[in-house]
């Protein structure tokens, strides 16, 4: 299959321009799954959208939104198109999505790392970043549920010397993404994206861009198997 996938990705490729080409490896060099944030229950469409675009910009490429009492909504003017690059994994079909998402993760290989002002918790340039983790970040009211904070792995919060005891979830989430990246792009951390994680992702970009990407597609498989 990894042989198939990589022959139907070279000729996907053969639809799509130099220039893009170019700009998809560019890009997928600094993919990673080493990290995945986590939304439960943002509902500002605004900073929906804000944190779509600073995981993009940081390479952050799986995203997990909880959806208990509010509906995610992305607002397009804002976004920019990031999350058409994003892998969006929507958690919304149970009464409570919250422990399932954290058990999901968790049986990934991920350690649960909840953002939070406990006089505890790790500030974010201190965190342990050597195992994969998903990072957690709450409503812009009350933050995360007490069920993320209990069964987090660890609590993370930003730094912050003046009066105000908070910052805004898009910012706090750029915040966090740019100092973790940084980190990461400094170590000797195997944080890329496999070989096959690479081709299966440029494959899903590569339709995005190609017209006619399925009927491409269908067309080469059956060649393929005749």
């Amino acid at each position: 299959m990894t042989i198939k996938n990589k022959a139907f990705l070279e000729h996907l490729l053969s639809f799509v321009s130099e220039n893009k080409q170019a700009i998809f490896q560019e890009v997928i060099s600094n993919r990673t799954n080493h990290i995945t944030v986590v939304l439960e229950d943002i509902f500002q469409p605004h900073n929906a959208s804000a944190i779509l675009r600073s995981c993009d910009v940081f390479g952050v490429q799986n995203v997990h939104i909880i959806e208990n009492k509010n509906e995610y909504n992305i607002n397009p003017k804002v976004v920019m198109g990031a999350s058409k690059w994003l892998n969006i994994h929507k958690h919304n079909e149970l009464e409570n999505n919250t422990l399932s998402c954290i058990n999901q993760l968790r049986l990934q290989g991920y350690k649960i790392y909840a953002t939070s002002p406990h006089a505890d918790s790790y500030l974010i340039e201190n965190i342990p970043i050597e195992n994969k983790f998903a990072l957690f970040f709450g409503t812009e009211q009350d933050g995360l549920s007490d069920l993320v904070l209990d069964n987090a792995d660890e609590h993370v919060k930003i730094p912050m010397y003046g009066f105000t005891e908070s910052l805004n979830i898009s910012v706090s989430g750029a915040i966090c993404m740019y100092e973790i990246s940084k980190r990461l792009k400094s170590s000797d951390i195997n944080w890329q994206l496999s070989d096959q994680e690479k081709t299966d992702l440029l494959i899903e970009w590569a339709k995005k861009v190609v017209k006619r990407s399925e009927a491409i597609e269908n067309e080469f498989y059956k060649n393929l198997t005749l």
